[in-house]
């Protein structure tokens, strides 16, 4: 009996070490990386054009066929660009806009998640449905009724007009929603029997557990603030509220044409924040994608 226990015991960790010995027989293969590297050349070749690009003359970026090094290095797509660009207060927009939104989604699109996930009321099930109704929605379909509703708030022509519509979004309930539904009831029990609120339980057990998805949720909101191109361009109605996409694009715009060497200069700029912004969140960011949903 205790030799059958025993091989019951050790059966799990044998065919574990078994699978792990055929993993590691099959990436040992040579051949195996080749398409794998291929795929990455595709995603990295429209970061190195533009990277290589932002040093050329606009004679190389224009030559047919098309050099990837250039012949000439330089860094004149870059001095015209903050020579043009009033580049320091289009910058302070785009962080302003970009943290303001990205916090309020953190903020409430978390709290609401909670509510969803793990409080009981009335409509619950019909709210939810609303929301996920609202995923399926195209952007541009609200895009006019949005508009129509800032303007009559008299907010076009300020910063608040591109913040206040974005502070919570469907996706990001949906994401903390699935999230925090994977997180043991039996904490949440325990608070109220010691006396928590249900504020103090959000604050103080929920979000310290939600780290994955807050940090993969704010990725994804920054990342889309960052790179907004058509409301900032539709609201903000002078240069004083240009963000950077709207900036870039109205500078290297000319009568006759696009100033290719100085568009990729910006496109190098603006990448760089969220570049950063990956780099400082990624681990938390691939914890989140991976166990979101989960139960």
């Amino acid at each position: 009996m205790s030799t059958l226990s025993t091989l019951r015991t050790a059966q799990p960790g044998t065919d574990r070490s078994l699978r792990c010995r055929r993993v590691r027989e099959t990436w040992g293969q040579p051949w195996l990386y080749l398409p794998l590297f291929g795929c990455l050349l595709l995603m990295m070749a429209p970061f190195l054009w533009m990277l290589s690009g932002s040093f050329k003359p606009e004679a190389d970026i224009r030559k047919i066929p098309p050099v990837l090094i250039p012949t000439a290095p330089t860094t004149a797509n870059y001095s015209k660009l903050f020579s043009k660009l009033d580049f320091t207060p289009m910058f302070a927009n785009s962080v302003i806009v970009a943290l303001a939104v990205t916090a309020g989604n953190l903020l409430f699109c978390s709290m609401l998640g909670y509510a969803l996930a793990k409080l009981e009321f009335r409509g619950k099930r019909a709210v939810f449905a609303l929301v996920l109704g609202t995923l399926m929605v195209p952007g541009l379909v609200t895009f006019v009724p949005l508009y129509v509703l800032v303007a009559n708030m008299k907010l076009t022509g300020s910063l608040l007009g591109l913040i206040l519509p974005f502070l919570a979004g469907p996706f990001g309930v949906f994401l903390m929603r699935q999230f925090i539904s994977t997180l043991p009831d039996e904490l949440i029990d325990a608070a109220r029997v010691d006396g928590c609120r249900e504020l103090a339980i959000f604050w103080k057990i929920i979000l310290p557990l939600t780290r994955p998805a807050l940090a993969t949720l704010g990725i994804i909101t920054f990342l889309g603030s960052w790179n907004n191109f058509l409301w900032p361009l539709v609201v903000a109605q002078n240069a004083d509220q240009y963000t950077l996409p709207v900036g870039l694009a109205l500078a290297t715009s000319g009568q006759d044409f696009t100033r290719y060497g100085i568009l990729l200069a910006g496109a190098v700029i603006v990448l760089l924040p969220v570049m950063i912004v990956f780099l400082l969140f990624q681990r938390h960011f691939v914890a989140g994608i991976a166990t979101t949903g989960l139960k």
